[in-house]
């Protein structure tokens, strides 16, 4: 089945969110996964549409103005806890670890409309109107939501930029969707956006092979989720005359960017059940699937480095056959001299070669 291809954007901005899960994933903490926005996504288009607003959101994309994460300071960190109350028999309650993290954001939709036959489609260039309107109720609609499990707060004004939902058509001529993107990254800023990089976890792995032939996905992404310090060679090649020796890590130079492990979606762990014969499933009238994690580095980028929209946006992908339901991003770096990205310093992109089926394969 064809889907329609995006007419508009929708763009929620400086939603301030409160208690937020900062646990995305059994690896990763700090920020909510990706999919608690792609969910977000498909929650808001449903409540949308029992507000009779005729819109089809297609993908999501999340810059982070600001964040604090609810942990202890210090080297070592810890969560802030909650103290449950006392059980039935006056005795302490157990506690249950949770992570919680206030956030600014703002979120951006791709969307078309969902035409009756026969009507004329209200989503044109022309129409301001009708767009401000759907875009007040998609910002009422979303107020009496969860952001991935945080509440969400009346924003707060903020001097030249725009903190009221609002929609925009997209234009068709590319020269004319560049310039319109110019103007609204701007008002993105500051801000981090949050883009996919899998290129740099093939990459990774190949240059782990290099050196231990049986390396595993998870060792690159652990070996990429740390700093790996050891001696640094000087820059003429010979020996300082203090005898000094630089330590740093090599694959992370200076300006090599903010690169972050992150869960991207899920793994399938079985076949699927039919509809009802779990107990205890939330939704009994579909099948049901028992998944992991699936993991990849991303990394936060200024908006202003993006140069489209389709760089931003994460796309919800499913493939039944091989039980992979994962978010994908759009996002490519410009080729640039001595990238930091790139261990050996190239520019190549082996993501194109990149097989998930080799890649989530576990034997």
């Amino acid at each position: 089945m064809s889907h329609p291809q995006p007419q508009a954007i929708l763009v929620l901005p400086r939603l301030r969110i409160q208690n937020a899960n900062a646990i995305a994933s059994p690896l990763t903490h700090g920020f909510p996964s990706i999919t608690a926005f792609t969910g977000l996504m498909w929650a808001l288009e449903r409540k949308l549409t029992q507000a009779g607003v005729p819109l089809r959101l297609h993908a999501v994309g999340v810059v982070c103005h600001h964040h604090q994460e609810q942990v202890t300071q210090g080297y070592v960190r810890s969560f802030n806890l909650t103290r449950n109350p006392v059980d039935k028999n006056g005795g302490t309650a157990a506690i249950v670890e949770e992570g919680r993290v206030h956030l600014q954001i703002t979120l951006m939709f791709t969307v078309s409309e969902k035409q009756v036959s026969g009507a004329a489609s209200a989503l044109v260039q022309d129409n301001p109107t009708q767009l401000a309107e759907w875009a007040r109720l998609a910002g009422e609609v979303l107020a009496g939501m969860r952001v991935a499990g945080g509440s969400v707060l009346p924003s707060r004004p903020v001097p030249g930029k725009r903190v009221r939902p609002w929609m925009d058509v997209l234009p068709d001529d590319p020269e004319a969707a560049a310039t319109v993107f110019r103007a609204w990254r701007r008002q993105w800023l500051p801000g981090f956006a949050l883009v996919g990089r899998d290129e740099l976890l093939a990459q990774r792995l190949q240059h782990l092979r290099a050196t231990q032939p049986d390396a595993t996905l998870l060792d690159a992404w652990l070996h990429a989720a740390r700093f790996n310090h050891q001696p640094l060679p000087s820059a003429n090649g010979t020996p300082a005359p203090d005898g000094k020796v630089a330590w740093g890590d090599p694959l992370r130079p200076k300006g090599s960017g903010w690169v972050v492990p992150i869960p991207v979606g899920y793994a399938a762990l079985t076949a699927p059940h039919p509809a009802g014969s779990v107990r205890n499933a939330r939704d009994t009238s579909v099948p049901l699937r028992f998944v992991e994690s699936v993991y990849s580095l991303g990394e936060w980028i200024s908006p202003h480095r993006l140069q489209s929209l389709q760089q931003l946006l994460w796309h919800p992908e499913a493939d039944q056959a091989q039980g992979l339901y994962r978010c994908r991003n759009g996002y490519r770096p410009s080729p640039q001299p001595g990238n930091g990205g790139h261990p050996n310093g190239s520019t190549t992109d082996i993501a194109d070669d990149w097989d998930d089926e080799d890649a989530y394969a576990y034997t």
